[in-house]
């Protein structure tokens, strides 16, 4: 059975480098603060680490800490918990996101695109395929940080009466220095997608000096912001989704009828 609304908090983390356990406090801590109770709460990427440095040694094995700690919280809190951290898989690293749901189960989605201009290209292998998952009724299809300059991968394609998905799901370390292509790229495939666009970013300095300044957001079908916040010093942003609203939209606007057919590599 699928519910109408859908609550979503966002976690805006200043990331501590390379300290899981003093990131479980922040997260801990910044949960706690929710005024209400929420489905899904997302997280940015590498939430546990920050990205970039040694990403081979960060590594856990797939049953690893950071998910014992991610099942816990789900479980406490009674939501799908979402977010990413490195782990080893057939003698590779992948960047994984983890869709962990309150009774212990969970689905997985590893990075297509490896970030190019970092140590990520060199030492963490591609994901091979893309992934969705369900929740409560709603069709969600997950994306980590540089995936979201690729619109192919993330296109939501109508097949057999129905769009593969209602909400693109995104988790990112995106740097302050590029935050307008950011914005603009998350308005792009919400609108593109006829779809809900939910977006967790870190805030902070890393290691290396790069400033992180939040921006996360919550975007509908139109194009629209409809979190409470957005700003880096609102740790907790919320929204609410709503299935009908989207449905509607999408029977009134059907353009995904005219979307292209063909293939764009030949």
């Amino acid at each position: 059975m699928t519910q109408d609304k859908l609550e979503i908090a966002i976690y805006q983390q200043d990331i501590a480098w390379h300290n899981p356990e003093g990131n479980y406090r922040r997260v801990e801590q910044a949960v706690a603060t929710m005024c209400h109770p929420v489905d899904m709460i997302v997280l940015p990427e590498t939430f546990n680490t920050g990205f970039g440095g040694d990403m081979r040694s960060l590594a856990e094995e797939a049953e690893g800490p950071t998910l014992e700690f991610v099942k816990r919280m789900a479980a406490q809190y009674d939501a799908a918990f979402v977010g990413t951290w490195l782990v080893r898989y057939d003698d590779e690293v992948r960047n994984r996101m983890h869709i962990v749901y309150p009774d212990g189960r969970y689905n997985i989605y590893d990075k297509l695109h490896t970030f190019r201009m970092s140590s990520e290209y060199e030492q963490v292998a591609r994901g091979h395929c893309s992934a969705s998952f369900e929740w409560k009724g709603w069709n969600i299809k997950p994306a980590i940080c540089y995936d979201l300059r690729f619109p192919v991968s993330l296109r939501n394609r109508y097949n057999d009466n129905a769009l593969d998905y209602d909400v693109l799901l995104l988790c990112a370390n995106w740097p302050a220095s590029r935050i307008a292509a950011w914005d603009t790229l998350l308005k792009a495939r919400a609108i593109e997608n006829v779809g809900y666009v939910v977006a967790a970013n870190r805030t902070g300095v890393d290691e290396s000096g790069l400033v992180y300044n939040g921006h996360s957001q919550v975007i509908d079908f139109k194009g629209n912001r409809v979190d409470n916040g957005g700003d880096a010093s609102q740790p907790i942003l919320c929204a609410t989704l709503s299935k009908s609203e989207l449905d509607d939209f999408r029977k009134r606007w059907p353009f995904y009828l005219d979307a292209d057919r063909f293939s764009i590599l030949g």
